[in-house]
């Protein structure tokens, strides 16, 4: 079962880039992000006949996030838990069954939180407290869990290119690493870095000042694995040549393949 996230930056935007890369990796499941979309906006007919079922939490113009899945989707959950007046789009989470079981996977597009010495650093540093509160919850259920997404997190200094560049960013405060490190210790594996254990690996080139071409880029895309899920661990990859695709989105995608 192949399981990817992918910072879309724009379905409407990067359609045809998305067709494209789901007829050639042919995932069972896609977490996007970034959609800039209303849910009836989205371009699902640009997908008939892909076979996917869609779950899809939008927002006009920014955010926004959805699952695809070649199996349908059950238990859908929209909107993270914990704050009621949050009308942010950034969290879906649904069940998908398999022939062995469900597995449980969230599209996550967690706040950026720049500029630091604004309400959007305690924002995000909420959601992320939000969001272990709920994985300690799905954790509980000990099922094999997926959570995917674009998390705006740089973990370590080996996760950026120049990471002395990044230390006044919200992605790499102590604060932000703090809280992805506690949400690690819940139990969840950080699926890339077991498949890439010592390498400088990227998932995000920015559009400017030709950092693509100099390879000038961060990890931030993660998929983290329950422990059932971890068992079933047999590959994990990053599509990167999929930056270079004509209108690319500055993120590519990122994926696991879990045993059936």
């Amino acid at each position: 079962m192949k399981i990817a996230t992918w910072n879309i930056n724009g379905v409407r935007a990067r359609i045809e880039n998305l067709r494209t890369w789901l007829d050639q990796a042919s995932p069972d499941v896609v977490c996007l992000q970034e959609l800039k979309s209303e849910e009836a906006a989205f371009p699902a007919d640009a997908l008939e006949g892909s076979g996917y079922n869609l779950a899809i939490h939008g927002q006009k113009g920014f955010n926004g996030v959805a699952i695809l899945s070649k199996r349908p989707l059950e238990d859908v959950t929209v909107g993270l838990p914990g704050d009621k007046d949050d009308t942010q789009a950034r969290y879906v989470e649904a069940a998908v069954s398999t022939d062995t079981g469900v597995v449980r996977v969230a599209s996550i597009y967690l706040p950026n939180g720049n500029p630091v010495d604004s309400d959007k650093f305690p924002y995000k540093l909420a959601w992320m407290d939000r969001l272990i509160a709920h994985a300690r919850k799905l954790l509980a259920l000990e099922e094999p869990l997926v959570l995917a997404g674009d998390y705006n997190v740089i973990p370590t200094p080996m996760d950026a290119k120049h990471p002395e560049k990044w230390e006044n960013d919200a992605l790499f405060q102590p604060e932000s690493r703090a809280r992805l490190r506690e949400l690690e210790a819940l139990g969840l594996t950080d699926a890339v870095r077991t498949g890439y254990p010592g390498e400088d690996i990227y998932t995000f080139w920015d559009y400017q000042g030709g950092a693509w071409q100099k390879n000038n880029g961060i990890r931030i895309d993660h998929l983290l694995l329950s422990a059932q899920a971890t068992d079933r661990l047999v590959g994990v990859g990053i599509d990167k040549d999929v930056r270079a695709w004509e209108k690319p989105s500055d993120h590519v995608p990122v994926w696991v393949e879990l045993a059936d």
